[in-house]
């Protein structure tokens, strides 16, 4: 079987970071404002009061600090509490595509190729600008790229199901290399005046050169021993935005039109069936998951990639084998496990094993076993 590798892998990040407290200082203003509005239906019981946020409820809640945004003045304004961007014309780059181009370039320098030498790209993403053209041909046409492309949404486990589309393409012999990109703007679809979710999200941009080994000037590439993908139906996490809200003019500004979550349920459901997913695929390919040596986990929810770790390890991961990014970064949906792989895949000697994995809505889960060459 032809060996496949991940030969470079790149990060765009944004120029603007929220604290925390930034962002509670805004939360809790809209809160006291809305209060007041409204505090003769709050004292007649006909509807509830906001409650407050806090720093540390967020930390303890997700383990996040803070998170990148592409904008973030818009997103502190009590009385907006959405980025705004100014719309670009038909004939530039869009913001997706040119964050797409920025984490690109720098996968091809470490894979040691040229845009000229893809021949497949792949723009998988949960959030996409429009519905046509499609985003991966925008960046083919404005990167350079040559072949084919197209756009794949599985939400948060975009980047496992695009890499394994990858390497079925290269083992089929329809691509000779291919780049995935992941460009995420999770601050658009985010509800900033809901205390359960406004601290999910944040900004960022990831890409990944896939290769055949043969084909590889990576200095130090992992072949890709094997991928699994699962998906079971769940309304846990949902997002109704679309072109058909126009149709429904009564409902077109409900609160579902943004993110929304059973985050207990998502919790309780999810993590078994990851860890599950992650022990069966390792054996099945005739390993333990004691051997191992790092998770780069979808970064979600701290306190969901502890659980998992330590369902599929059988014990309390450390920092090093469960890094995690999501404390700066906050959730990136499909970017947030190659963050991981990217800022922490260091330190490995020929023949050590490793595991991407990405799990959310959907509900979608995928997992790439991973050997350092």
């Amino acid at each position: 079987m032809t060996s496949i590798v991940i030969s470079g892998t790149g990060v765009y990040t944004p120029a603007h970071s929220i604290s925390n407290d930034e962002l509670v200082t805004c939360f809790n203003a809209y809160v006291r404002q809305w209060n007041a509005d409204n505090a003769t239906a709050i004292a007649a019981g006909s509807v509830p009061a906001l409650t407050e946020s806090s720093a540390e409820f967020i930390l303890k809640a997700s383990g996040i600090q803070s998170r990148f945004v592409v904008e973030k003045s818009g997103v502190l304004d009590p009385a907006i509490m959405a980025p705004r961007l100014p719309e670009r014309s038909n004939d530039e780059p869009s913001l997706l595509c040119e964050m797409a181009i920025n984490a690109a370039n720098g996968a091809l320098k470490q894979a040691g190729c040229e845009p000229g030498d893809i021949d497949f790209l792949i723009a998988a993403a949960s959030n996409f600008p429009r519905p046509y053209p499609a985003l991966s041909v925008e960046i083919q046409h404005f990167l350079g790229t040559s072949g084919y492309a197209f756009d794949m949404n599985v939400a948060c486990s975009s980047a496992t199901f695009g890499l394994k589309t990858a390497v079925d393409a290269l083992r089929s012999g329809t691509a000779k290399r291919v780049l995935m990109v992941n460009p995420e703007v999770c601050s658009g679809h985010v509800n900033y005046r809901d205390r359960d979710s406004h601290f999910i999200f944040g900004d960022v941009a990831s890409a990944v050169v896939i290769e055949r080994a043969q084909d590889s000037r990576a200095a130090q590439p992992f072949e890709i021993l094997g991928c699994k993908l699962m998906t079971q139906f769940s309304n846990n996490i949902r997002n109704n935005f679309g072109f058909l809200n126009r149709t429904h003019p009564e409902t077109r500004e409900a609160r579902d039109k943004l993110f929304v979550q059973e985050g207990r349920k998502v919790f309780k459901e999810v993590c078994p069936m990851v860890a599950d997913m992650i022990v069966a695929h390792v054996a099945a390919l005739g390993f333990r998951p004691d051997q191992l040596k790092r998770l780069w986990l979808h970064q979600a929810n701290l306190n969901m990639n502890q659980l998992i770790a330590r369902k599929v390890l059988g014990r309390d991961p450390d920092a090093i084998e469960a890094p995690v990014v999501l404390d700066r970064y906050a959730n990136t949906s499909s970017a947030g496990s190659i963050l991981a792989f990217h800022f922490h895949r260091d330190g490995f000697a020929e023949g050590e094993l490793g595991l991407i994995s990405s799990f959310g809505a959907g509900y979608s889960a995928g997992s790439v076993v991973l050997r350092a060459g």
